[in-house]
């Protein structure tokens, strides 16, 4: 039997040109891309998706390089039907598919606090959940109830944190799963005081982040140790390092960005390059913290 992927309800995308929507602004396009109209038309096509053909997961291309030979099978991405944000007391829920600076704000704009970290967080809550994703000094495990997701199999599937096995920039969920929404819980607190923090966050990221130009957020975990991922990235000559159109900003040494005319491939090549010089000279592992899919 033949698997249509026009069968199923949503949107589908023949040759979708992810890269040029990435955050990177490069690299190659998906065969097919399906983005669903519900849960239920996502969980119906999952349920028949033949399990031997590939299938690749993907959220706000943030954090993410699609690389130039682009991504085979089918892509699933969860759009607007995804992104709703509602409040009930100090419990935000919100769809995968919601940008974690919405759900920051939504929170701020009903005297929530503890959310704010989530401003600083490009991308969606699906990624975020994903990767345990922090900033200033928060996780998402720290607020996350619980998560929502959809198993390969398309079954409803609730997990906590322990669950998730959270921990540094990871999760541990079953293979294939895909998240759809989750709920988080903050603090009752002043909305001018909220609201102040977010604008201090602000501030701050447009201080020291290259949040102008075509990058995909922070390059590398920060491993074990005093040193940053940044320090080490100076120490072995990182700044002065391109190769084609990417290299390491000037602004924050952990931000990759596409200089002018980079391919996918420079910036993973830039990456790898790193990698190899902090553990020969510093004897560190460094590990990606962008997501590198699709063919070379």
């Amino acid at each position: 039997m033949t698997f249509d992927p026009y069968a199923y309800a949503g949107t589908i995308t023949e040759n979708a040109t992810l890269g040029a929507r990435s955050w990177f602004r490069c690299g190659g396009a998906a065969d097919i891309l399906y983005e669903p109209q519900d849960a239920d038309s996502l969980s119906h096509f999952l349920k028949e998706y033949p399990t031997d053909r590939p299938l690749t997961i993907l959220g706000g291309l943030a954090n993410t390089i699609i690389r130039d030979g682009g991504i085979r099978g089918v892509t699933v991405m969860l759009g607007k039907a995804f992104s709703d944000i509602t409040v009930d007391g100090q419990v935000i829920a919100a769809g995968a598919g919601a940008l974690n600076g919405s759900v920051a704000s939504a929170a701020a704009k009903a005297g929530i606090g503890g959310l704010e970290f989530l401003s600083g967080i490009p991308g969606t809550v699906g990624g975020a959940l994903r990767m345990n994703a922090g900033a200033y000094g928060a996780e998402v495990k720290d607020v996350l109830i619980y998560a929502n997701s959809l198993t390969r199999g398309g079954q409803a599937q609730t997990l906590t944190p322990q669950d998730m096995q959270m921990s540094y920039r990871s999760s541990t969920i079953p293979k294939g799963s895909i998240f759809i929404g989750a709920q988080f819980k903050g603090i009752a607190e002043d909305k001018a005081i909220v609201k102040q923090r977010l604008k201090d966050i602000k501030a701050k990221r447009n201080a020291t982040q290259p949040i102008a130009e075509q990058t995909g957020g922070s390059t590398f975990a920060n491993p074990d140790g005093d040193l940053k991922a940044w320090q080490l990235v100076e120490k072995v000559g990182g700044r002065d390092l391109q190769i084609g159109g990417a290299r390491m900003s000037d602004k924050h040494l952990n931000f990759m960005i596409n200089a002018g005319g980079a391919k996918a491939a420079d910036l993973e090549a830039l990456g790898d390059e790193l990698i190899k010089r902090v553990h020969d000279q510093c004897g560190v592992d460094l590990h990606w913290e962008i997501r590198r899919v699709g063919d070379a």
